[in-house]
């Protein structure tokens, strides 16, 4: 009986005999796989690079680069080290097939072979390698998540602590008691939506339920209100001097208002962290390329270097690397900003403020019928 392949997967098979290839690559493919064939080792080198495969059925004995000889290619590149190599060998050598599991193989089958017992051991292989690949996949996502809602928590549990702290050391004017406490209040309520959104976005239900629904829009008018109710306070204590530059219309955008928001007010605390020295920071809107409107955060500090914006947007870069100000600092910030905009559909970057300075763009499409 045929074993029929229960698992896509792609399969090299590395053989210098052309009737070989073509019997080998023929089962294969008649079993789903997608199947690509070398003839020797260098073209063999060439196809993992260019595509790795999910398997290498690999010819033991060949001229030139023979088995061993790939295998210890493929071990000098990172992305082709952990391949699976089976290898296809006539010999029966008991310390030929030794050398051979020492280089790396994973398994061998013997010629003459029944189609049978390849496949069985191809699929046995193909099978271990995509749920290890399946595996690490949903374990890099779920460590994305982590990070994603430590950094984005880390900004309104900040607010709660700055307020707290004002009001629990009576350094607060009586009259703005009532404005700490609903930093309080607001940052808190923040912190909870950021964790239903995440865990709506890992409801299968829940994301068919999104793309049904109507894209989300918000007021660009109203976020930069938001980000003064929710930072004027803590920039005045810092010794800074904000300015507002409202949009002379009503200026609608095409995203969720909480994300703008989680997106904008990273700006403001890396000015907050970085940029105190230049004394002001500036919001802005305006109109950008056609359909397109901007939120624009920008300051009078130090700016940053030309070396170091090639990585600014990079995951755990720092603004600053030999800043001490803020131990919870990741340098995930301008990272998860730009891919939160960009899978919005938007665009995020920085550029050099004349005169001196920074200045970080958010750029989104122009809600439709706004």
């Amino acid at each position: 009986m045929i074993v029929t392949a229960n698992h896509a997967g792609r399969i090299l098979v590395v053989d210098d005999q052309p009737a070989n290839l073509r019997v080998v690559s023929t089962l294969l493919s008649r079993q789903g796989y997608e199947v690509d064939n070398a003839g020797d080792g260098p073209t063999a080198l060439e196809l993992c690079r260019r595509h790795a495969p999910d398997l290498v059925l690999l010819d033991m004995m060949m001229p030139g680069m023979d088995g061993f000889g790939l295998i210890a290619q493929l071990k000098q590149h990172e992305e082709l080290l952990r391949i699976p190599v089976v290898f296809l060998t006539a010999a029966h050598d008991r310390d030929l097939l030794l050398r051979a599991f020492d280089a790396g193989a994973v398994d061998y089958v013997t010629k003459p072979f029944t189609p049978e017992e390849l496949l069985a051991r191809v699929s046995a292989h193909i099978g271990l390698k995509l749920t290890r690949d399946r595996l690490e996949r949903v374990a890099r996502e779920r460590e994305e998540l982590v990070n994603l809602v430590a950094h984005d928590l880390k900004n309104p549990l900040s607010s709660v602590l700055f307020a707290s702290d004002l009001l629990m050391s009576g350094a607060a004017r009586p009259e703005r008691a009532p404005h700490y406490l609903h930093v309080i209040r607001e940052s808190a309520q923040d912190a909870i939506d950021y964790i239903h959104r995440y865990l709506e976005m890992q409801s299968a239900a829940q994301q068919a339920r999104s793309t049904a629904a109507p894209p989300a829009t918000c007021d660009l008018g109203e976020a930069m209100e938001w980000l003064v109710r929710r930072y004027e306070m803590q920039l005045e204590a810092r010794g800074m001097r904000l300015i507002v530059r409202m949009p002379s219309d009503e200026a609608r955008v095409a995203i969720d208002g909480l994300v703008l928001r989680q997106v904008a007010e990273n700006l403001v605390t890396n000015a907050i962290k970085y940029a105190q020295a230049g004394g002001e920071l500036e919001l802005s809107a305006r109109n950008g390329a056609q359909g397109y409107r901007q939120l624009i955060a920008q300051d009078r500090g130090p700016g940053i270097s030309l070396h170091r914006q090639r990585d600014l947007f990079k995951p755990f870069v720092r603004l600053d690397e030999h800043t001490g100000s803020d131990p919870m600092s990741s340098g995930l910030g301008l990272s998860l900003a730009r891919q939160i905009i960009a899978n919005a559909g938007g665009h995020h970057w920085y550029e050099d403020r004349e005169g001196g300075g920074a200045r970080f763009v958010i750029e989104r499409p122009e809600a439709r019928g706004s």
